[in-house]
């Protein structure tokens, strides 16, 4: 199973590492972690929304509208789970803004979309039987290098209501890894630079340098 970090493929340049990845990957199936901005993809690719997307698109796909000829094979997780190769995978789309926080979905607009609300939170943290749980927001814990101290209390609920056995995170552009109680949480590197594949049985991640376009 393929997993991709961000992969900002709204340019050639990102879009050609992005497919570099799949194809180096030979897999039938990928997560991915946020931030794809390309949504007509070669194999199903279950992902979560980022804050940096096409914002429509991502609508569409939350309200079950994937009529557009420029989607294919993009499934989003939106406190929603699916079952990928046996494994129960579950995400969070968006970000974390606290101006936005307690908003209804419906009273955000334009890019202010790219946000997670409460009760987005709150939907995800009833879902059940969660394998693997991938979030555009780290928990608190995970080493990555940023000029702001990294974690969110939010995503830290998510991870202690559910107990996935495996947490995956965009947004960061940076493998690390932590723990964060039972859980493992890995930062991906962004697809333009790494793959991941993902054995379902044993959950190993096995980390590769994406090959030039």
């Amino acid at each position: 199973m393929l997993v991709l970090g961000d992969a900002h493929a709204a340019t050639p340049a990102r879009r050609q590492s992005l497919f570099a990845a799949y194809r180096a990957a030979d897999a039938d199936v990928a997560l991915q972690a946020g931030d794809l901005m390309y949504y007509d993809l070669p194999i199903p690719t279950f992902f979560i929304g980022g804050n940096n997307e096409d914002f429509d698109v991502i609508e569409a796909l939350r309200h079950g509208r994937i009529e557009s000829s420029g989607v294919s094979n993009a499934i989003l997780l939106h406190s929603t789970a699916e079952t990928v190769h046996g494994l129960r995978v579950g995400g969070l789309s968006g970000n974390y803004a606290p101006t936005q926080f307690d908003k209804t979905r419906n009273q955000l607009y334009d890019d202010r979309r790219r946000h997670f609300v409460r009760d987005d939170v709150e939907r995800a943290k009833r879902l059940d039987d969660v394998d693997v749980f991938i979030a555009h927001e780290a928990p608190h814990g995970l080493p990555v290098t940023e000029e702001y101290d990294v974690g969110c209390t939010y995503i830290d609920d998510i991870l202690t209501a559910l107990e996935p056995d495996l947490c995956i995170v965009g947004h960061h552009h940076e493998h690390a890894e932590s723990e964060f109680g039972p859980t493992r949480v890995v930062s991906l590197a962004p697809a333009w630079e790494s793959y991941y594949e993902l054995d379902p049985n044993s959950l190993s991640l096995t980390r590769h340098e994406t090959p030039s376009a």
